[in-house]
């Protein structure tokens, strides 16, 4: 059984938010010394930070005898051992008068011959403060193969102060050109996301957090992940669930014993950004059959220029096969794979394998932050909070968002659309949402 530090207690405060306002007020100033997580003046309406201010926090939680995939992948057979999970968790919060916000900090794996590759993230959370309110919705969020939360703080200090508490694991996976390893991952990160759930249940946070609504937000490796716990099963078949040893996939692929194990029932929401598992892994079968489990609303957004999890047979037949939820996809035409990360930090424009970790070849990448925070926000609310005034900025007039065109004059020359009869997809400035497609299915 899990076991963490104290909980967070909210305590009641009449502090100011005036040092978050200045943050946000100055920021634009200087776009490296934005926080990602408040867009710049082009982007859609839902994309603006909420009326809170965002506290971070951050929890060590340990978990005895668990199986340890790595290890065993290594071994050829199973192996157990202890497994630490750091958790970094962005919540509503009080600004605290005289706080500075936050400045991450997180190393990524450098190019093979090089050194690894630090960078700072600026951020608007602050450190410890105190919470805003309690029973907020959860959200758990699961970074990249190789990666660190810190690289979506983008959407975890926004949704913190929209009345989310976003809990985001360190999966600490290995380094991500020693590719023997990754099979590894197909089962580590989904018990690392079960592990969360049971400490947030348990009572890890209190009365801070509501998990009855729990929602979970991966990207890449992470998609899969949070695809695999709300229902996804291995297929045994797959050329990688394969390279793991004989009794792992006889115990968690297809019917075996503990496949169950990976899942979790009362999900009320599934966001993957750019899922792995599509072809050629086919982790989930051939015809995506492994899906048929998966119940949860699901909002899928990807690059049509992915080269990584890919498009067509990757994220976009994941979001086709998963035939029992009522689900959304979200295509960025021409952008690439890593749409789900921050926008590159000033230390990683020296060499192009740092920058890759972040940049967009084709978009601007603040531009797709705004743009996904807009539509995760109009999803969650949806799902989470029961907000039916989201639906109508995720049922879109039409499908290829170059095609929705502007009707009528508007005074000024930044003018949104408020949807109704204008065809212009609601939240977006006229002129300004070129690039989308938006595809929507009902659950079978």
């Amino acid at each position: 059984m899990p076991h963490q530090t104290a909980p967070l207690q909210p305590r009641p405060t009449a502090l100011f938010r005036a040092a978050l306002v200045v943050a946000m007020l100055l920021a634009p100033w200087n776009a490296q010394a934005r926080a990602p997580s408040v867009p710049d003046i082009d982007a859609p309406e839902l994309a603006a930070p909420g009326p809170d201010a965002a506290g971070m926090t951050q929890r060590i939680i340990d978990v005895h005898d668990r199986l340890d995939p790595l290890a065993s992948l290594i071994a050829g057979h199973e192996v157990h051992a202890d497994r630490v999970l750091h958790l970094r968790i962005w919540y509503p919060a009080h600004a605290l008068p005289g706080a500075m916000p936050v400045t991450y900090h997180a190393t990524l794996t450098g190019e093979p011959g090089h050194p690894d590759a630090a960078f700072t993230v600026p951020g608007i959370a602050y450190a410890d403060a105190p919470p805003a309110g309690t029973h907020y919705p959860v959200v758990v969020l699961s970074h990249g193969y190789n990666n660190d939360p810190v690289m979506l703080s983008w959407l975890g200090e926004n949704l913190a102060t929209k009345g989310y508490v976003v809990v985001a694991p360190e999966h600490r996976d290995p380094p991500i050109w020693d590719r023997a390893k990754a099979p590894a991952a197909l089962l580590t990160r989904p018990l690392d996301i079960i592990d969360c759930l049971t400490i947030l249940r348990g009572g890890m946070l209190g009365k801070l957090v509501d998990t009855d609504r729990i929602a979970l937000v991966g990207y890449s490796f992470g998609g899969y992940g949070v695809l695999a716990v709300a229902g996804g099963r291995l297929d045994p078949a797959s050329p990688i669930v394969a390279l793991l040893p004989h009794d792992l996939v006889a115990a968690y692929a297809g019917d075996g014993a503990r496949a169950a194990s990976l899942t979790s029932t009362g999900i009320r929401a599934v966001v993957a950004i750019s899922p792995a598992g599509g072809a050629p892994w086919s982790v989930w079968g051939a015809a995506g059959a492994g899906l048929g489990a998966v119940h949860a609303p699901l909002l899928v957004l990807v690059g049509s220029a992915d080269r990584t999890v890919g498009y067509e047979q990757g994220p976009a037949a994941i979001w086709a096969q998963a035939v029992h939820a009522d689900r959304h996809l979200l295509v960025f035409s021409g952008a690439g794979h890593d749409i789900g990360t921050n926008p590159p930090p000033p230390e990683m424009h020296g060499s192009l394998w740092d920058l890759d970790w972040f940049a967009d070849p084709v978009w601007r990448k603040d531009r797709i932050n705004a743009i996904a925070t807009h539509f995760i926000t109009a999803f969650l609310d949806s799902k989470l909070k029961g907000d039916t005034t989201r639906e109508a900025y995720l049922h879109v007039p039409a499908e290829v968002s170059d095609h929705a065109g502007w009707q009528g004059d508007a005074p000024g020359y930044a003018a949104m659309s408020q949807g109704g009869t204008n065809p212009t997809w609601k939240g977006f400035w006229r002129g300004h949402q070129d690039g989308l497609i938006l595809r929507h299915h009902d659950a079978q």
